[in-house]
């Protein structure tokens, strides 16, 4: 690969603060400069947006792009964009908003620029008819007067018309037709009354919905047809109200209209939430296949026509259900026994969950058979509204033959249910519940990460369930509810995290057991984990001869009391000791060398295992930083290939030893092979201090990538990797353009739609072997016979007059200050080859922003100019965005073809002496000197200051 570098070459420079503006591209209907200061860009929903924001600034400013304006969640992605671009595609109306790019580099304020984007859409629009303006009244004609809302949601705000058939309804235009915007909707809908229904009012009628063609948004219709015979609609369900099943059944619900002109659209809808997924649809019917409980609840069929209220019906599901079965014994309650005792009363309670609780049945067995209650044995099914679903067993005067298995089963009077059957054993033996802790179960010490249990142990018969909470705070267990059940007693915990150490309290329930006062106990866990440290990572750079001291510390550890610590380099063991009083440790290196750079650990320990600090010591440089302060600096001075002046600063040139060289890798785009060399510097290199380095021979229009690599004793240090890329120097906001025709798309000109020919790009290397001789350029303005250049081509079919014109993109002025100074001066330079005896015509015009029709040209030149380049040099002093226009005009024969290059636009006004006498003259304007000041002033500054 081709590629030379000349010059290293250095300059104090100041660091500099950073600027930003925001430029645009992607879909934009209209881009409004308001007051100097508000900018709005406005869009179609679902086009792309693209904001790009331009820094300068060094070194490099990190660029943000935010949100303001709505809720949090619009916000895009919640968070922020970093990067210089922000690309939104398929925008949508809830992004609109005012969109900041601010820029910092810790040098100075932040920069920051804002742009409004207005996002324009228009949906469908929707007629709905009523009687009055409240609702509808029960008969829909009840007054013979109607009136017509229509309804669109827009940006920015919509017009609406009305027609009759064909005709064009306006207010004042029909005795019987009202149209009006009700105060109270802010001219948001439009609607048409119509007083005293007549025959004629029956009838088709249209409302428009109108933004005017903002964005290109075509209008949008909706009909509606009004007839003797328009009501609101009315329908039925063919079902119960409610409806109980089995789970597992299939049930299907038909809703049909009973009436409504036209016809009405039927939907269904569930009150808690979307329909189950496997809901089958089909008109007005509704199929749920094998139904679940979680399919339950109340199920609307809704009818609307747009015409009065939509009718709604609706029924509730129930799906028949039991689960939770549950018994608790209670002894003698007048004698406030814990125990159950011959001679006294005992009662068992039985309860389950039961839908349609109302369908609930219970019966009582003892030892398998049916009992019935008795005043001995009486049953009771308490009232469901105080304690739904139970049933009690009282057994009075308990004698011996009482004892035995009683069992109480559930039910559901529909059947197909599975009942729900418990047993509850009274005998000698029933006792109630004791709880203790075994010794060795508390405190119980683990280490965070293991799996532990807890354990209660509880005696007594029936056993009941136990509950498991926090005893010494109000927070959830370890599974988010407040209470754990468990049926053996043991609580068990996977993953212990710290958080966890406390005091836990088992109690007994009512549930499965005797309902007495509870007993619990308490139960301790204490939970070890190893020390958390500071700073787990950390990177020192150090020159060698310097020294360095590392300290890490103790954030909090358990147990503290006995934690050692031990310094390593590698796996060398530096230094080892116990913490007294204090939280951290040191070590401190006094003269670093080659040897001494490596990776220190220092293990801060205790009986749960260690914490960890680690320091990188090297004598690494930092990266270099790219100086970005103009947008794509490029030199063009050569057809084929460009220059790129590389600048860089380097981040803390002073924090190691002296950079001695930089490697400097290029390679082309998308290849894999680096072309390296190494750069030399002589000298210290200064904090902020620029350093400029030029690269040649960079073939157009190929992108590089630049890899830079400072060189120190110790060796290299980091990397830091750009991209170059070529363009067309198109400044969003004029400072300076040139153009050679070089690029494919020549720097973005286009040929004019409504003129007789095109334009042609052609270089003499490429011209047609069959060309007319005796007229044209033989090589472009630069002597190349490969550069290139645009001309007009005037043999056959061209005819004497027929015009091409070649139009320049769209230049952006900065907009000025009203009240301050003129507008701002740039220089128009072009090169023009006019050689044959049949020469026409060369016109140039500038054309503002907003003009539709050009007259009188900037500059013209007629005739034959000999076989040389001439050059063109114009002031302008444009108020607003401008194009220019160059037009050939073909002369009378084919000796005629008119040729241009090296087109350029620089801020300030040409220099006197090449200012010609008069710009509009039919003669030829005198040759100047070429002079390619840009390159000569760069040219100028390396020689300057050249290390």
């Amino acid at each position: 690969m081709d590629v030379h570098g000349s010059g290293l070459l250095s300059l104090r420079w100041s660091q500099a603060p950073p600027t930003v503006r925001i430029v645009h591209s992607g879909l934009a209907c209209n881009i409004e400069e308001e007051r100097y200061s508000e900018r709005v860009y406005t869009i179609r929903e679902g086009e792309t947006l693209e904001l790009t924001c331009l820094v300068t600034g060094h070194p490099r400013p990190q660029i943000r792009w935010t949100k303001t304006a709505g809720s949090a969640s619009d916000r895009f992605q919640d968070s922020s964009v970093f990067n210089e671009t922000l690309r939104i595609a398929n925008i949508q109306r809830h992004q609109g908003g005012r969109y900041y790019c601010k820029a910092e580099n810790g040098l100075g304020s932040p920069a920051i620029k804002s742009i409004r984007v207005d996002v324009y859409y228009l949906d469908d629009p929707i007629v709905t008819v009523h009687q009055s303006i409240g609702e509808a009244k029960e008969q829909f004609y009840y007054e013979r007067t109607v009136f017509l809302r229509c309804v669109a949601n827009s940006n920015p705000p919509v017009r609406y018309s009305w027609r009759r058939g064909q005709e064009v309804l306006l207010q004042g235009s029909d005795k019987g037709v009202e149209i009006y915007e009700p105060f109270f909707t802010q001219g948001e809908t439009k609607i048409l009354k119509l007083k005293n229904l007549r025959p004629q009012d029956y009838a088709n009628y249209s409302c428009i919905a109108s933004v005017r063609n903002v964005c290109s948004i075509p209008d949008k219709m909706v009909s509606f047809r009004l007839s003797n015979k328009t009501a609101s609609p009315s329908i039925k369900l063919l079902v119960d109200d409610p409806i109980v099943v089995n789970p597992g059944e299939a049930i299907t619900l038909v809703c049909v209209t009973t009436g409504g002109e036209p016809a009405p659209s039927l939907t269904w809808v569930r009150s808690a939430g979307v329909l189950p997924e496997k809901t089958v649809l089909n008109g007005g019917t509704l199929t749920i296949p094998a139904i679940t409980s979680e399919d339950a609840g109340t199920y609307s069929c809704v009818a609307n026509n747009n015409v009065g209220n939509p009718a709604k019906k609706s029924t509730n599901i129930i799906v028949r259900a039991l689960k939770k079965g549950r018994f608790w014994i209670t002894p003698d309650p007048y004698h406030k026994d814990d125990n159950i005792q011959i001679g006294r009363e005992v009662k068992i309670s039985c309860q389950v969950e039961a839908v349609p609780s109302e369908e609930l049945t219970f019966s009582w067995f003892k030892n398998g058979r049916p009992l019935r209650s008795s005043e001995r044995m009486v049953i009771t099914q308490t009232d469901p509204d105080v304690s739904p679903g139970t049933t009690n067993l009282d057994i009075i005067d308990l004698k011996f033959t009482d004892f035995g298995t009683y069992t109480c089963v559930a039910s559901l009077k529909g059947g197909g249910i599975s009942d729900i059957s418990i047993d509850v054993n009274i005998s000698s033996s029933t006792v109630p519940p004791n709880l203790t802790v075994p010794q060795e179960k508390s405190p119980l010490v683990t280490r965070e990460g293991d799996t532990i249990e807890l354990q209660c142990q509880v005696t007594g018969k029936p056993k009941p369930i136990i509950l498991w909470s926090r005893a010494d705070k109000e927070v959830v267990m370890p599974d988010g509810a407040m209470q754990t059940e468990s049926y053996d007693g043991i609580l068990r915990i996977v993953n212990v995290s710290r958080e966890m150490t406390g005091t836990y309290r088992c109690q007994t329930s009512q549930y499965n057991g005797f309902n007495v006062k509870p007993r619990e106990a308490l139960v301790q866990l204490i939970v070890q984990y190893p020390p958390a440290v500071e700073p787990t990572f950390l990177e020192i750079r150090q020159g060698q001869g310097r020294s360095i001291t590392m300290s890490c510390r103790v954030l909090r550890a358990y147990p503290t009391r006995v934690l050692t610590y031990e310094w390593r380099l590698g796996s060398k063991l530096l230094r080892t000791g116990q913490f007294d009083v204090q939280d951290s440790t040191e070590y401190t290196v006094s003269s670093l060398s080659r040897d001494s750079y490596g990776i220190y650990n220092c293990n801060i320990i205790n009986e749960a295992g260690a914490g960890r600090c680690s320091f990188l010591v090297t004598g690494k440089a930092y990266a270099p930083e790219f100086y970005y302060d103009t947008y794509n600096p490029l030199w063009q001075n050569r057809p084929r290939v460009y220059s790129y002046s590389l600048q860089w600063t380097q981040m803390n040139p002073d924090a190691v030893d002296r950079i001695l060289a930089y490697r400097l890798g290029i390679r082309q785009a998308g290849q894999q092979r680096w072309w390296e060399q190494e750069i030399t510097v002589n000298g210290n290199i200064q904090k902020g201090e620029l350093i400029t380095y030029n690269l040649t021979e960079l073939i157009k229009p190929e992108a590089y990538e630049v890899r830079l690599t400072p060189i120190t004793r110790f060796g290299e240090g980091d990397s830091t990797i750009r991209v170059i890329k070529y363009s067309a120097p198109v400044n969003p906001h004029l400072r300076e353009f040139h153009c050679g025709f070089e690029d494919g798309n020549i720097c973005l000109f286009t040929q004019d739609d409504t003129d007789n020919f095109d334009w042609t790009k052609q270089s003499t290397a490429t011209r047609d072997t069959k060309y007319t001789p005796n007229t044209g350029p033989n090589a472009d303005r630069t002597g190349s016979k490969e550069g290139f250049y645009m001309y007009i081509e005037t043999s056959r079919p061209r005819l004497e007059g027929e015009k091409a014109r070649l139009v320049s993109p769209v230049f952006s002025v900065a907009p000025k200050n009203p009240y301050g100074a003129t507008n701002t001066a740039y220089c128009f330079s072009f090169y023009y080859h006019m050689y044959g005896q049949h020469i026409g015509s060369l016109n140039v015009y500038l054309r503002l922003k907003g003009q539709t029709t050009i007259e009188n040209p900037l500059w013209s030149s007629s005739g034959n100019k000999g076989q040389h380049w001439n050059q063109a040099r114009v002031n302008i002093n444009p108020p607003t965005s401008f194009q220019l226009i160059f037009e050939g005009i073909r002369g009378p024969g084919i000796e005629g073809d008119i040729a241009i290059d090296d087109v350029s636009i620089v801020e300030g006004e040409c220099m006197k002496s090449d200012q010609p006498a008069n710009n509009l003259r039919s003669g030829a304007v005198g040759t100047l000197a070429h002079i390619r000041l840009i390159a000569v002033i760069i040219l100028m500054s390396v020689l300057s200051h050249q290390r």
